[in-house]
């Protein structure tokens, strides 16, 4: 039964191998872990009766944070311990402000997928200058106090597929450049949720990664049963580098492949779910949970995975994480957006609109009277199609299409002129600055 289902989760390439490991599973002496735990440095793992600990300075340190670059104060307010960055860009002001702020921070250093082992990894010219930078970056920050470990790539894709030793070669030196220049801070790196082939990867491939973390939103809840269902495979320890709203990948579309976004109420009330009953904090072998995006950001929209909107003001997900992390906002009554309708229809009815036509778009409130709102900003922009080129670029807001606000909670509106795919965002913020978000896909015929 578990061969068959390994079967269905990896490569059958990988599978023989997987067996045998199954059976034997300390074969060629790599035992149960990434790696053997180097139990010194400012920071480091400790195992200790069947129990994962993450030292700080002397201290037992539980990893409670966000990933992203927004702000490290109200991450402090919330009760939030970490901060996650993707790159180096600016990081020394980054780490100074992090101090400050008692946050102690992973800085993630890119590394480039190994589905690019053909045009970058066979190039070493490029891959002794992604060498340099990266050493670089740790000699002027590896001494810093606010830092607590690297993470060598997001998803860098740890292939069981042939013909990527030039992938593997590179990503080692790499790894033990970093060892070597600073032996006080673990590496990590991410996979996309719980995935055995990947695993068994870093075990054989890149056995000097210190731990595992997981990027995970749909399948969270399935992490937990994932970890004990394979820990003969694997047992070490782990971290989860992003959770949140589930991603447009996971979400329901529309006939022309739009994903729908939930409202920003609907997110909130999904964290505090997941929190509550799929992330696996109980297991001894979590070292913490880094919830995702602290800031605004760009993915499939500029709401979708950001726990503040683009002007810095705070959505209830932020509320959910005060709570979360014990320190709740007395009395504090955030916008509750339900659904916007345009025309009457609901996101998920595939809405069609004639080129240049009349609309009126409505947006409902689950609590908040009008008088409470200090603003309501609508903007039409077209559809995010992942462009790689644009990726984490906003589209412009299509301003001539916005006619006049009806009755505060409704928007008249001429669909563009243009045929393709549209969305109208609606952003509701009270008198105390925090916001409510929503939006509504819709396609234009010409």
């Amino acid at each position: 039964m578990q061969l068959r289902r390994i079967l269905q989760w990896t490569g059958a390439g990988v599978v023989l191998m997987i067996a045998i490991a199954w059976a034997f599973p300390l074969l060629n002496g790599s035992g149960p872990l990434a790696s053997p735990l180097r139990n010194h440095g400012k920071v480091h793992i400790r195992q200790a009766g069947g129990k994962y600990t993450l030292y700080r300075n002397g201290q037992p340190f539980f990893i409670q944070g966000a990933a992203g670059r927004g702000s490290l104060s109200a991450l402090r307010e919330a009760g939030g311990n970490t901060a996650r960055t993707y790159d180096t860009l600016q990081l020394g002001a980054f780490l100074d402000e992090a101090y400050r702020n008692g946050i102690a921070v992973i800085v993630g250093l890119p590394v480039p997928s190994s589905a690019y082992e053909r045009f970058f990894y066979r190039n070493s010219a490029k891959t002794d200058t992604l060498f340099e930078n990266l050493r670089s970056a740790v000699l002027r920050y590896k001494d810093h106090p606010a830092l607590l470990m690297w993470c060598l790539g997001n998803e860098p894709v740890m292939t069981w597929r042939p013909g990527h030793s030039a992938f593997y070669n590179t990503y080692n030196r790499l790894l033990a450049m970093l060892h070597t220049l600073d032996p006080d801070h673990p590496v990590t790196t991410t996979i996309p949720n719980f995935n055995i082939a990947q695993i068994w990867m870093i075990r054989q491939k890149v056995p000097g990664l210190d731990l595992i973390a997981f990027n995970s939103f749909g399948k969270l809840h399935e992490l937990g049963s994932r970890l004990e269902q394979f820990s003969r495979l694997w047992n070490g320890p782990f971290l989860i580098a992003e959770w949140g709203a589930y991603g447009p990948w996971e979400s329901g579309i529309t006939t022309w492949q739009a994903p729908v976004e939930n409202t920003s109420s609907k997110k909130a009330d999904h964290l505090r779910n997941m929190y509550a009953k799929e992330l696996p904090l109980k297991s001894p072998r979590c070292l913490g949970t880094l919830a995702f995006y602290w800031g605004s950001k760009q993915e499939a929209t500029g709401t979708w995975f950001s726990l503040f909107t683009e002007n810095g003001q705070p959505t209830e997900s932020v509320q959910a994480l005060h709570e979360m992390w014990g320190k709740p906002l007395p009395g504090a009554q955030w916008p509750k957006v339900k659904y916007m309708l345009l025309s009457g229809k609901g996101a998920r009815d595939n809405i069609l609109l004639s080129s240049g036509s009349r609309h009126t778009a409505t947006l409902l409130l689950d609590s908040l009277n009008t008088a409470q709102i200090a603003s309501l900003q609508w903007r039409v922009m077209q559809e995010d199609w992942y462009h790689e080129p644009g990726r984490g670029k906003r589209p412009v807001s299509l301003l001539d299409t916005l006619v006049h606000v009806e009755d505060g909670l409704a928007l008249a509106f001429h669909a563009p002129r243009r045929g393709g795919p549209y969305r109208i965002f609606v952003e509701v913020t009270d008198r105390e600055g925090r916001a409510a978000t929503a939006n509504t896909p819709f396609y234009v015929v010409e």
